[in-house]
């Protein structure tokens, strides 16, 4: 029997094998011809013999159904009712009789289940180079598993789906390339409309090459550095200072030397550390000091802004 994996096991997939196992759009085809059988079959769900399931994914396995008739709620699994077009790209097929919800299918779902500002979040993650992990430090990858683009697209043709629309204006806060859990914070935090109590600040790029001149390679020994997030308009950058790896003499050399070759090329660098991000105090004047480089006046209205700011800070710190 074809079980159809979605919503929060299929995050949970996802976070655990990274995008070598996206699968070709044929095999994609092939799968979401197994979850169109499996959802019209009229069979209710089971998994076999100890509770076997996809990597990464805990109890209960979330899954998708065709019908009320087929819908379970055990403490092994829980069933989802999907009724609407499955799209070509919806499913990756992964062994063993698993079809798992693709990384943009697994965005749409959750829009039903997360906040507004969850959805974001995890947007940011799908698109970035990291994946958050249970009970342990992020995982870092070469690659995304998706990009903004796509996730815009498969929501866009994904008419009539719950959740359509607040995933569509989820997806235009949401940016490619964090490389952290941390730079998916600050992102969020600086640039969210004060209306979802972030400090409206132009959104940058997120981990932005810049090319080394000539001049300045006399003294680095590389050709570019990759920005945390930059603006480069305004030559201006902010460094994100991980005490996992800023706190050895090589790695404090190193930074030295990128923060030197940023001058030369005209870039102001601003260093943040975890300390700041987390006093909310302190990353309000971060915060300005940051709009003051961009020429940015800040106009929220208190105290409803700083209502909405704690409240979105302790929805991303809490991940």
């Amino acid at each position: 029997m074809i079980l159809v994996v979605g919503y929060k096991s299929a995050l949970e997939y996802w976070r655990c094998v990274g995008p070598k196992y996206l699968g070709t759009m044929r095999r994609r085809r092939n799968a979401v011809e197994k979850a169109k059988r499996a959802l019209a079959s009229g069979k209710s769900p089971s998994l076999g013999e100890g509770n076997f399931r996809p990597a990464g994914c805990q109890l209960p396995l979330h899954v998708v159904v065709g019908s009320t008739d087929q819908r379970v709620r055990s403490k092994a699994i829980v069933s989802h009712i999907y009724t609407q077009k499955v799209l070509n790209s919806s499913y990756v097929s992964v062994g063993n009789d698993f079809v798992v919800a693709s990384p943009e299918c697994c965005y749409l779902q959750l829009a039903s289940n997360l906040s507004f500002e969850q959805l974001i979040q995890v947007g940011y993650e799908l698109c970035g180079t990291y994946a958050l992990q249970t009970n342990a430090d992020a995982i870092f990858r070469e690659k995304p598993l998706t990009s903004v683009s796509k996730l815009t697209a498969f929501v866009q043709a994904a008419e009539n789906v719950q959740g359509r629309k607040k995933a569509l204006r989820a997806l235009r806060y949401v940016q490619d390339n964090s490389a952290s859990p941390m730079e998916t914070v600050l992102a969020m935090l600086l640039t969210l409309p004060y209306s979802l109590g972030g400090y409206g600040i132009a959104r940058p790029h997120l981990n932005y090459q810049v090319d080394i001149s000539q001049t300045a390679k006399s003294r680095v020994d590389r050709s570019f550095y990759i920005l945390d997030i930059c603006w480069p308009e305004a030559r201006f950058c902010l460094e994100y200072d991980s005490a996992q790896y800023h706190l050895n003499p090589k790695q404090q050399d190193l930074d030295a030397k990128k923060r030197n070759a940023l001058d030369t090329l005209g870039y102001s660098v601003l260093t943040i550390s975890a300390g700041q991000v987390m006093d909310s105090g302190v990353f309000n004047r971060v915060a300005k000091q940051i709009a003051r480089h961009l020429g940015k006046r800040l106009r929220y209205k208190d105290p409803e802004f700083t209502q909405k700011h704690l409240a979105l800070r302790e929805i991303l710190l809490s991940q």
